[in-house]
């Protein structure tokens, strides 16, 4: 069924258009305006290029008229002794005098040029060769009128180029007060400002960190009632660094505080104060204090603040560098003479130990807000932040979610949410399921599924065994954490893998980590005890293995042949949690003791996988053929085999020499 608009023609006289237009609504006039102004910027290069075709066709004829670089037709240079000859025999028929030259036509239709010295008559030039007097009179003769353009021509071959570089000039002037004069303000503030009518962020938006609000709080009630803290005589703090991961919402608690507060809100991360013009980035935040005074009572959020607040003098520039002029530009504006104003200065970074001491002290940033990463609550409280408006099926559990997702901070959760509702739209549900959190959490974690990938039946059944070593010994060792699931699926740059259900934990225990060793070497002591052979799927877990034992001896102390010491100074990412390197502070003799100690801690832990293993055999085989057949194994499924399967009794296993203590 086709559906028909009605189609209404109307014919208007003036009367009756002026009717319409009297009534024509504000918005239709805002409309109009928006129209005009895009025909306008659409219109005004086109108008660049007809003024520059214009330029060029004026120069064009200028050129013409003036004979400027005008080449003329090719002639034959020749001689005055060969002209000499050309008069005596008689094949000239004409000669035109010009200033420094003589066109020469000849009889056969040709022409010749001879150059010759100012003021030289014909003539006289041929008498002097001897050429008789019949023959010089029979010879025709004229002279060039001089043209009266010749004594402006010097100057006009001058003045023709500067015209162009003005024009030019007075072009690109044109198409920068056109595009907002953007063009030539280096030195504005790039600042983006938000007003405080309408908060699009409060701190119900905000969880899992309800310290940092209660920290945070004081701010929003002095920017609200300023006399208050004044009739104390009490002093707000001046600036307030938010300190923390990636991802942990530093960037949303300062929308926070500003939603929250209903103040203006200036935004600028810093890398956009330093440009490659000296003095542009003190000149910038000159600019934005100066905006941000006269919106007072108001907030500057500086994101990224150690793109300019690193340590004074350690720059290639020394003093005079760019970077350190703005810095030095934001200690003053922050804590100078004119500190009497009402704004408040939030500054975020994950790398506070590379700030300059003068930015930290107080009077600049007074107070420091650490946002770690969130603990299980804070998880929880997380993602019922982000599901909220979100269909959700009733087999999901966020506690379960929150106990996945160790380590995550806010951006994981809230990419992990998403996640869950793309592949909940994929597969054509109404609802969110936990089948698909529980992937969007593999997918967060380790990345998307690789079913395509072509494995061999030799090498799936080495991973089903590898997989189902280190959840037999992870179930086997008490200290390791639950397991939650086995997969022989490969996902991202792994070929299987089991996935732990781990716990917040601030301490852990010398036999956690050993037990956590035993675990790690699992999936390697499965494949020597099955098929007698390793291979290279252990290398991710060796480096593992190595890595933890290593800062066991040389960290934690854990050690008892060099007991509790902490070797080696180390330059660390506070909370990346990457070390950038380590100076020896021990001798040889001490580095040859850590090695012997890392490389017991080592095969002690995977002696005790193979223990584990060769008891639970059963479980072993039971668990890597379900794999087999099904490529993956829930927490249920696994502790219903490991349970199930009988213990061998009375294991020993040869101790290589060395190994012992």
């Amino acid at each position: 069924m086709t559906r028909l608009q009605p189609y209404v023609k109307l014919t208007l006289g003036e009367a009756g258009k002026e009717a319409v237009l009297a009534r024509r609504s504000p918005r239709a006039d805002v409309e109009r305006l928006e129209n005009e102004s895009e025909t306008m910027n659409q219109r005004a290069p086109r108008n660049g290029l007809i003024y520059i075709i214009i330029l060029a066709v004026v120069a064009s004829v200028l050129f013409a008229a003036f004979g400027i670089g005008s080449t003329p037709t090719s002639r034959k240079n020749i001689s005055l002794t060969d002209f000499v000859q050309l008069v005596q025999d008689g094949k000239v028929k004409h000669v035109r005098v010009e200033e420094e030259k003589w066109i020469v036509q000849l009889k056969d239709g040709t022409s010749v040029v001879v150059n010759h010295e100012p003021d030289v008559s014909v003539p006289e030039t041929l008498k002097q060769y001897g050429v008789p007097d019949k023959t010089i009179r029979s010879l025709s003769v004229s002279v060039a009128p001089r043209s009266r353009w010749e004594d402006w021509a010097p100057i006009l071959t001058t003045l023709i180029p500067l015209l162009f570089i003005g024009a030019f000039f007075i072009f690109l002037m044109r198409q920068a007060q056109g595009a907002g004069g953007q063009a030539f303000s280096f030195g504005k503030s790039r600042a983006r400002m938000y007003t405080g009518d309408k908060p699009t962020v409060t701190f119900d938006d905000v969880a899992g960190a309800e310290e940092a609000k209660q920290e945070l709080q004081e701010v929003v009630e002095f920017l609200r009632e300023p006399q208050k803290f004044a009739a104390l005589g009490a002093r707000i703090p001046k600036g307030v660094l938010l300190i923390g991961p990636p991802g942990t919402g530093k960037t949303l608690m300062a929308k926070a505080i500003a939603g929250e507060a209903g103040v203006p809100f200036f935004s600028i991360s810093g890398s956009e104060f330093v440009e490659m013009f000296v003095g542009v980035g003190a000149s910038r935040v000159r600019d934005l204090f100066d905006q941000a005074k006269r919106n007072a009572p108001c907030i500057i959020f500086i994101d990224e603040i150690d793109a300019v607040g690193r340590h004074r003098g350690a720059g290639l520039g020394g003093s005079h560098d760019e970077r350190e002029q703005t810095l030095n530009q934001i200690l003053v504006e922050m804590d100078g003479f004119d500190t009497n104003t009402n704004v408040i200065v939030i500054a975020a970074t994950n790398r506070p130990d590379i700030l300059d001491p003068a930015l930290l002290r107080p009077g600049r940033f007074d107070r420091r807000v650490v946002m770690d990463r969130p603990d299980i609550k804070g998880r929880r409280a997380i993602l019922e932040v982000h599901v909220r408006g979100k269909p959700l099926a009733p087999d999901v559990d966020l506690d379960t979610i929150a106990r996945l997702t160790p380590g995550f901070v806010g951006a994981d959760i809230e990419n992990l949410v998403n996640e869950a509702a793309i592949l909940a739209a994929r597969r054509n549900k109404r609802a969110i399921g936990m089948d698909e959190f529980t992937e969007a959490i593999e997918r967060v974690a380790l990345g998307p599924e690789r079913r395509s990938r072509v494995i061999s039946p030799e090498e799936k059944r080495i991973v089903a065994y590898h997989e189902a070593g280190h959840a037999v010994v992870m179930r086997a060792i008490p200290g390791n954490d639950p397991v939650q699931k086995v997969t022989i699926i490969p996902r991202g740059w792994a070929g299987g893998y089991t996935m732990p259900l781990p716990e917040d934990r601030t301490l852990n225990f010398r036999d956690r980590y050993k037990a956590q060793l035993a675990g790690l070497l699992g999936g390697r002591a499965a494949e020597q005890i099955i098929f007698g052979e390793v291979t290279t799927g252990a290398a991710n877990d060796l480096e593992r293995v190595t890595a933890l034992a290593r800062r066991m001896v040389m960290v934690y102390g854990m050690s008892d042949r060099l007991g509790p010491m902490n070797l080696g100074e180390r330059d660390e990412l506070i909370f990346l949690g990457k070390e950038l390197a380590e100076r020896r502070n021990y001798s040889e003799e001490v580095a040859r003791e850590i090695d012997h100690e890392v490389r017991r801690l080592v095969e002690e832990a995977y002696e005790r996988a193979k223990r584990a293993l060769l008891r639970h055999k059963a479980a072993l085989v039971a668990v890597a053929e379900r794999l087999l057949e099904v490529e993956t194994i829930d927490r249920a499924e696994f502790e219903r085999i490991f349970t199930s399967s009988p213990v061998a009794e009375d294991i020993t296993i040869d101790v290589p020499a060395g190994a012992a203590a």
